[in-house]
């Protein structure tokens, strides 16, 4: 589907609705200079705009829209202080049934619904379309449209679920019951399945890679299971993964190149050009000054996760073991561990600039009796030599070099501290958004040099479904049904993809003592693998696990100061930007938009949300 992503982006508006944004009704009224629904389904060309439309309305979950990626809502990262306020404000503890983000989700669910359902009730009319062809479109959208309901289900826990396009004025009908919709999406995702004419999966050279197949049904499904604990049936269906053609790409660093997209890992993901308006925002968002076209690193990586990768061997890592002392030391006085060389050194050739950092950080409170002048740079990469190494694939870390394309130039730029800073010239230090405080950026997904014309037309593709994913849900289901050795396998299989990286039951501190422990360990396995795409949230929903790890085990009666989660934007060395507010466990479960409620009186809210 890559050649033909333009014709998705630029579906027209069919069947009562328009395309242009979440922000309007995804029941509106037909504009007079649309196409009617009675004539779309009159020939093939405008039915598959149809289709086209109904894809088109997945892909705009994620393009232009920087402030919902999801992962700032786990312990992954935290969105900027100036956004957070109005784009997270469930980690604010300021959110309310009128919140924007409620609203923004439902309709951009509610219209991908709309537009499937449209499909599937209609295109056997058209009349110059091959029976095939009609069977393998509404095949497609049956996946579309459960999943839709699926995420929907994990932010509301029960929706309404209408199988046939609604009318305006006619979205009446009360909320289901959790179980009822998913089992509406295991209905889908079967139906699809059964299909004679949906494919197990494309291959990379087939001018249909990209668009829905059997493998994403039954990933789907699989994840289904998982929500109702059925973790035979979802053993089953992850199974069917494994036996359908698709396998782990070799380098997981060049994967998420827009060069290498197009593997046999990705089971579907979001599709995005270098057309202008067609690109995703990632880099945008993830990317840091020095990208091409100047980004705005928006999404802040928390150190307590990015902390949490073991070292190589598989021992956790603690800080104290490299530099002892460090976990008891004030985060303000530890800063001194993360300094550059040569501050106060008068010699250097920029010695302004290293006397004026040397007070600068003297002044902040950094415990400078500690600061080694010639080695300090070396004695914290000590710290992450050696340690997982998908941490430095996902995460630009201290003293570490990116490729920047800000300039005509590609050079080199290193994450130091104190900035001082040239875009041009020596020393080229990486220029962010936030320069003055010091944070882990994003390398995941982040163009590098000149990759792309602009961080606004990246052409990366973001995965929705990946092979590693269906290897860790097979683990997970196994593991539930007391299969723990079987599960061991199938992690194996994604950490042995990476160099270097011990694989489970190779030495002590790998070794796996049972189920319980087993669970834990493939739930950092999500977690450090899927770093930056966007759905551990919906994991950590089922889990139970999210609370804890954003707001921490303690939150109901410890300080904001001393909350063991992540505890929102901090610099690498502890210091914070802002911090996490519980609301209450209410907030597990998102507010029904108070519009929707508006419009229809048979909906009801979720407890304690106003």
């Amino acid at each position: 589907m890559k050649n033909n992503k333009f014709t998705i982006f630029c579906g027209i508006a069919l069947g009562g609705l328009t395309l242009s944004s979440c922000q309007s009704d995804f029941l509106d009224t037909v504009p007079t200079n649309r196409v009617s629904t009675k004539n779309v389904w009159k020939t093939e060309n405008l039915a598959n705009s149809v289709v086209n439309g109904a894809y088109e309305r997945f892909y705009y979950e994620l393009i232009g829209n920087e402030g919902n990626g999801l992962d700032e809502y786990t312990e992954i990262c935290d969105l900027d202080v100036n956004w957070a306020s109005n784009d997270c404000p469930l980690a604010l503890g300021t959110a309310t049934s009128s919140s924007g983000i409620f609203e923004f989700w439902w309709r951009c669910f509610y219209e991908e619904i709309y537009r499937t359902s449209n499909v599937i009730q209609n295109i056997d009319k058209v009349p110059d379309m091959s029976d095939s062809e009609k069977d393998r479109d509404k095949a497609e959208c049956c996946v579309l449209r459960a999943w839709a309901y699926a995420r929907a289900n994990a932010f509301w826990r029960g929706v309404p679920v209408y199988t046939e396009p609604v009318a305006y004025g006619e979205a009446t009908k009360p909320r289901s019951s959790e179980e009822e919709v998913w089992k509406q999406v295991i209905e889908d995702c079967t139906t699809a399945i059964n299909s004679a004419n949906l494919p197990d999966k494309y291959s990379t050279s087939d001018a249909n890679y990209g668009r829905v197949t059997k493998g994403a049904a039954y990933y789907l499904r699989g994840q289904a299971y998982l929500w109702l604990k059925d973790y035979g049936k979802a053993e089953s269906d992850f199974r069917a993964v494994t036996k359908m053609g698709y396998s782990l790409y070799p380098d997981y660093k060049a994967m998420f190149k827009a060069a290498n997209e197009k593997n046999d890992e990705y089971i579907f993901q979001y599709q995005y050009t270098d057309d202008s308006g067609l690109g995703n925002w990632l880099s945008q968002c993830y990317g840091n000054r020095v990208t091409v076209d100047n980004a705005w690193n928006n999404y802040i990586p928390n150190p307590k996760f990015v902390d949490s990768y073991t070292w190589a061997n598989g021992k956790p890592f603690d800080m104290d073991d490299v530099i002892p002392g460090y976990s008891k030391m004030d985060p303000v006085r530890r800063s001194v561990y993360f300094l550059r060389d040569s501050l106060g050194v008068t010699t250097n050739h920029l010695q302004s600039n290293y006397k004026k950092g040397y007070e600068q950080m003297k002044e902040y409170g950094s415990d400078m009796d500690k600061y080694l002048p010639y080695g300090n740079e070396a004695r914290i990469k000590k710290v992450y030599e050696g340690r997982d190494p998908r941490m430095g694939y996902n995460f630009i870390l201290p003293y570490s070099g990116y490729v920047g394309g800000c300039t005509a130039n590609n050079y080199t730029y290193y994450l130091r501290w104190p900035y001082f800073g040239s875009d041009n010239s020596y020393p080229f230090d990486l220029r962010t958004d936030t320069n003055d405080k010091y944070y882990y950026m994003w390398r995941k997904f982040v163009i590098e040099g000149r990759e792309s014309k602009t961080i606004w037309d990246s052409d990366i593709d973001i995965p929705v479904f990946r092979y590693a994913g269906a290897l860790l849900s097979l683990a997970e289901a196994l593991n539930e049904q007391g299969k723990t050795d079987e599960a061991i396998t199938y992690v194996n299989q994604v950490r042995a993809r990476i160099p270097g990286l011990a694989l489970l039951n190779s030495n002590e501190y790998t070794k796996v003592t049972g189920k319980e422990n087993m669970r834990k360990r493939i739930r950092d396995e999500w977690g450090w693998e899927f770093a930056g795409e966007m759905c551990l949230y919906f994991k950590e929903l089922r889990w139970g696990t999210w609370a804890d790890k954003k707001f921490g085990t303690n939150r109901g009666s410890a300080t904001t100061n001393t909350l063991n989660g992540a505890n929102g934007m901090t610099e690498i060395w502890g210091s914070k930007r802002y911090t996490l507010i519980w609301p209450g466990d209410y907030c597990e479960k998102w507010a029904v938009p108070q519009s929707e409620i508006e419009r229809n009186p048979n909906l009801t809210q979720n407890d304690k949300w106003n």
